[in-house]
């Protein structure tokens, strides 16, 4: 199952606290859901997105004649799959010619899923190649070549401290004359407080659209899991610069709380595309609102 090894961390704790409160309680009050908002604040799910789900939650159980704390636990799970789900924005574009670029901080796992997702874009069949515009960061290229020979795909990249949107020039053009299908493009690990990286980001963003406006775009947002609140000020601030079309999740295992997910969701009305689970080059798990809302609660 695809979030087995996140109900160690972020179900495990949050089912659990949630039901701690259900067979504490009897009746439905207000003290019950004063409890039930701070386990959600407390659980990365940030403050506003809280307010929003228990003022639903308090007008459901007044318009559906809640009785019981167990139904309580049902809405619950029924209002989070309602706010994450995104439709068809969490699959990944599957048109051709494609261009993902791939957006985050360093340490965030960006390069780790840029292998993933050409693992995956492989796997159905699909050409890729990579583009090593991390320039700035020693062994970033190299770090990108070592996945471009596991998964087996070519990566572009010039000497470390070149113009990061020539890197990307070139590999649009060399992804043109070999008729690849999804050209993935790695960036600096940028940090959203630093105005010239993010002037970069909207000038790369430029050669694409001029180089290569035939070709379909998904600029993809990674963020650690485990940053918890800090990933919503970097999701606000890269979404001023790119048009961030989705988010992929990293590292959330035994060790994240997981509300980041409900809350971007939320406040940004961004769709996850891709959670990390682990190191392997499996786990990288398409997002399925549905299972996450039901592993909270489902043991």
């Amino acid at each position: 199952m695809a979030f087995e090894k996140k109900k160690k961390g972020f179900f495990g704790r949050l089912s659990e606290r949630i039901g701690d409160v259900i067979l504490a309680r009897p009746t439905i009050d207000e003290d019950f859901l004063d409890e039930l908002e701070e386990i959600l604040i407390t659980s990365d799910i940030g403050m506003e997105t809280t307010m929003n789900i228990i003022e639903r939650l308090r007008s459901d159980i007044k318009h559906e004649y809640l009785r019981e704390p167990e139904q309580v636990k049902d809405q619950l799970k029924k209002i989070i799959a309602e706010l994450i789900d995104k439709g068809e924005r969490h699959q990944l574009c599957q048109e051709s010619p494609l261009i993902i670029l791939m957006i985050g901080i360093n340490g965030g796992g960006k390069t780790t899923s840029i292998g993933k997702i050409a693992h995956k874009c492989r796997q159905q069949g699909r050409s890729v190649m990579l583009a090593a515009a991390d320039t700035f960061r020693a062994a970033a290229s190299e770090q990108l070549e070592i996945w471009g020979d596991r998964v087996g795909v070519n990566v572009i990249r010039h000497q470390e401290g070149a113009d990061p949107s020539a890197v990307i020039f070139d590999a649009i053009q060399s992804a043109k004359a070999k008729n690849i299908d999804v050209l993935i493009c790695d960036t600096a690990g940028r940090l959203q407080n630093k105005k010239n990286l993010m002037d970069e980001l909207t000038k790369m963003n430029k050669v694409i659209d001029r180089e290569f406006p035939e070709a379909a775009r998904e600029n993809l947002l990674v963020l650690d899991a485990t940053t918890g609140k800090n990933a919503v000020s970097q999701a606000k601030e890269f979404n001023e610069s790119a048009d961030i079309s989705g988010i992929v999740l990293t590292k959330l295992d035994g060790t994240a709380k997981g509300g980041i997910v409900i809350t971007i969701a939320d406040e940004f009305d961004m769709a996850v595309k891709y959670i990390g689970v682990g190191e392997g080059i499996e786990d990288l798990k398409e997002f399925d609102p549905a299972e996450f809302a039901g592993g909270i609660f489902d043991e």
